[in-house]
């Protein structure tokens, strides 16, 4: 997190504390118990698990330094713990969905008791360092609130009833744009934060690099356009693939993006709304780093890096106002990537041709948060813009998200370039 971080009045930040944590129980509201509890896979975790792990960032890293606090149950700091070695052991991530306790209505109980905890704090003397780790727990909790739409997605698509997260969600039927091509002359460029503003460390130091000249696709990749590179033989022609891809592609028996299905001829896609015909007009999303690249080496192109893709979402100077995880729930739009959009934030993330490295002369910071995004820059990709299941306050053009090259239970897709 950026150390410089804007001071903002206690009464704003009592404020955006009570709308994050309130929009967490908003996304769960639709849920079963049983929902809450299912884990699928090791990268899923259960809604019940996130809503968990959430209020023990703060009552962790914030409420545990005050003598004056009273744990609510000293065995969660086990339990929901992620991955902060400096505190003490984790309960194993692919475990989670074995655990049946704490039970849903306690979880509930344990983020009253923390919000009082913290409602309290906010309404006493708050230095500068506490602001700053308060922010830093919103922003975690906003990134699992992406987690918990994307998770429970897998989970719901994991049951052969195929039931949807929200049966009144409206579809997007608009039309496709025609793409245009963005063109950059070589140059130097600043990339990285630079406001005072909060970010998180791996955004930092602001620096600068050199860009070749290139152009980037104003529109991302669609349904339709994927399809025609599936009905070529695209998962059949090793080729197009990396190594590595293609023993991915083999193994798993890849045959298309996750969450699509071939049924009587014809294709449909699995959403938060249900199962769907597929939209040839809709971006195509749960693509892995691996299918994006074979899909641009197909079609003779390329995937930008993140410096271009940061260079042009630096030309864009507003953002998108219907393509974001809360705008779309208070607008009962399905919670999946629009139709068309040309900005490069929201919608999906888009893959780049960058790994996942620290920046020049980065260092993490001390202590336990420094655990928070550094020791994981090895063997992941840089994606970039956000999606449908982000926050609209949560996004910026310098954010740096990253995944394996093989993830694609994210809204994930593709944005070429040349």
């Amino acid at each position: 997190m950026n150390a410089a971080t804007t001071e903002v009045s206690k009464a704003d930040i009592a404020t955006r504390y009570q709308r994050v944590r309130s929009f967490s129980l908003q996304i769960a509201e639709p849920l079963s118990p049983e929902d809450c509890a299912m884990q699928t896979m090791p990268d899923v975790s259960p809604t019940r698990w996130h809503l968990a792990h959430t209020t023990w960032f703060f009552e962790a890293f914030i409420l545990g330094q005050s003598e004056d606090y009273q744990c609510f149950d000293a065995a969660f700091e086990h339990l929901f713990n992620s991955y902060y070695n400096s505190i003490g052991e984790q309960f194993p991530r692919h475990r989670r969905g074995t655990l049946s306790r704490p039970s849903l209505p306690e979880t509930l109980d344990y983020r009253s008791h923390v919000d009082e905890a913290m409602q309290k704090l906010l309404g006493s003397a708050c230095d500068a360092e506490l602001l700053r780790v308060l922010e830093l727990g919103l922003q975690h909790e906003q990134q699992h609130q992406e987690l918990m739409l994307t998770d429970i997605k897998h989970v719901l698509y994991s049951n052969p009833l195929l039931p949807a997260y929200d049966i009144s969600a409206k579809p997007d039927s608009a039309e496709t744009p025609e793409r245009e091509w963005w063109h950059c002359e070589a140059q130097l460029a600043d990339v990285g934060h630079a406001a005072d503003t909060f970010c998180f460390d791996n955004e930092l130091p602001r620096h600068r690099t050199y860009l070749q000249e290139h152009s980037i696709a104003s529109t991302c990749v669609t349904n339709g356009e994927y399809l025609k590179f599936i009905d070529a033989g695209g998962y059949q022609e090793p080729t197009h693939w990396l190594s590595l891809g293609w023993v991915t592609v083999q193994q798993e028996n890849w045959q298309s993006p996750l969450y699509w299905r071939l049924e009587d001829d014809n294709w449909f896609e699995f959403t938060l709304g249900g199962l769907r015909p597929l939209n040839p007009n809709l971006p195509v999303t749960h693509i892995s780093f691996f299918e994006a690249d074979a899909y641009a080496r197909w079609a003779g192109l390329r995937l930008p890096t993140e410096f271009e893709w940061e260079y042009w979402s630096g030309r864009q100077a507003t953002m998108p106002s219907d393509c974001f995880a809360d705008q779309l729930l208070q607008g009962k739009d399905c919670i999946h990537p629009r139709v068309g959009r040309t900005s490069l934030l929201g919608n999906t993330w888009q893959w780049t041709a960058s790994p996942y490295l620290a920046y020049p002369g980065y260092t993490a910071p001390n202590g336990a948060l420094g655990e928070y995004n550094g020791k994981f820059m090895c063997n992941q990709f840089v994606l970039r813009g956000g999606s449908c299941a982000t926050s609209s306050d949560h996004i910026r053009k310098t954010y740096r998200n990253f995944f394996p090259p093989d993830a694609r239970w994210q809204f994930t897709g593709i944005r070429l370039a040349r």
